[in-house]
């Protein structure tokens, strides 16, 4: 990621080793801030209250924190508390799980003396993986848009991305955004229409920011101007990340994906999903039974801007944090893998 214009990480140890160092993008795009972690307790924290979010870097910041744990005491009920409050954290994202899975069968044959360091260590792979895994997403993701761009070679090509599945959601180069920078660098002219995102606004806040450091061309629209937007001809294709995709291929992602594929399936749009193999979740089924994590009604009568949160309505609200697409929508999944037309 491009961050002040420096080549950085979006988590990596602290400088003592002890901990975990990531971004509060609460504070994000006004404020760079760094923060340390340096528990369990200060990981499950920062996963819930979304100071670090999107779904494979959950599972990143889980990792760290399960290692921190045993740090502390490397006890096999020490290491089951752990792993069952930063499990807790948040429910939607399968990330969350597969990382401290992860991380348990790395430690549990060893002595309670040994199990930190190999922690530590399993999740240093686990981002050195996902780095890894984007840029392999990023380079399947550049040939398709070489070809989208070849069917109009006269004009920049424009995508349509919904919520953040950039570097702040990953360690790096992200899912959906990894084809995006690497078009970019390659002189494809590409543009961006970034939704807003209600109600936490991770486009508006998140995914401009990561785009404006890039240097990529973009655009943030009202959430409901997608349609519109596919139904004039102004959009080549929509990418989105996820935070689950099921042994169908139901994919479940922010709320607000399910009616952009709907959009994109009516004008002839193709929608793609970018995922790494550790976003797919074989274990369940469908979409039907992903639990949706319901958040605080306070997400969408207040919003958060320069300067604070101002209330925007009294009325009474619910706020549904993710909705399903099905597989039936889905024009492809971009993998590290290359691009798959079924999961």
């Amino acid at each position: 990621m491009i961050l002040q214009g420096t080549h950085q990480r979006s988590i990596t140890r602290t400088a003592d080793g002890a901990g975990a160092r990531i971004l509060d993008q609460r504070e994000l795009p006004w404020t760079v801030k760094w923060v340390e972690l340096r528990s369990a307790r200060d990981a499950e924290r920062a996963i819930r209250e979304m100071w670090t979010r999107g779904a494979p870097l959950i599972g990143a910041t889980a990792a760290y924190g399960l290692a921190m744990a045993l740090a502390e005491d490397g006890s096999d009920g020490a290491l089951d508390a752990a792993y069952t409050l930063l499990l807790d954290s948040r429910p939607t994202a399968v990330n969350l799980k597969w990382a401290l899975d992860q991380v348990m069968e790395t430690v549990r044959p060893l002595p309670a003396t040994d199990r930190a360091q190999a922690a530590f260590a399993r999740a240093d792979a686990i981002c050195d993986e996902d780095v890894a895994l984007n840029q392999a997403i990023g380079e399947h993701g550049l040939a398709l848009f070489r070809a989208l761009h070849a069917k109009h070679p006269d004009r920049p090509l424009n995508i349509l991305t919904h919520c953040n599945a950039g570097w702040l959601a990953t360690v790096d180069y992200g899912t959906a955004t990894a084809p995006i920078y690497l078009a970019h660098d390659a002189g494809i002219p590409v543009h961006v229409w970034v939704d807003e995102t209600r109600p936490r606004n991770q486009g508006a806040l998140l995914t401009a920011f990561e785009l404006a450091g890039h240097g990529v061309p973009h655009t943030v629209i009202a959430d409901n101007a997608g349609g519109h937007l596919m139904m004039t001809g102004q959009v080549d294709a929509v990418i989105v990340g996820t935070d689950r995709v099921t042994a169908n291929g139901d994919v479940c992602n922010k709320i607000g994906t399910y009616l952009k594929a709907l959009a994109a399936r009516d004008n002839g749009v193709p929608f793609y999903v970018a995922l790494p193999y550790t976003t797919f979740d074989a274990s369940t089924a469908t979409g039907a039974d992903i639990p949706i994590e319901e958040r605080s009604g306070d997400e969408v009568t207040h919003v958060a801007g320069e300067g604070g949160r101002i209330r925007v309505t009294a009325s009474g609200t619910a706020n549904p944090a993710f909705d399903v697409t099905p597989a039936r929508l889905v024009t492809g999944y971009l993998t590290e893998r290359g691009l798959l037309k079924t999961i």
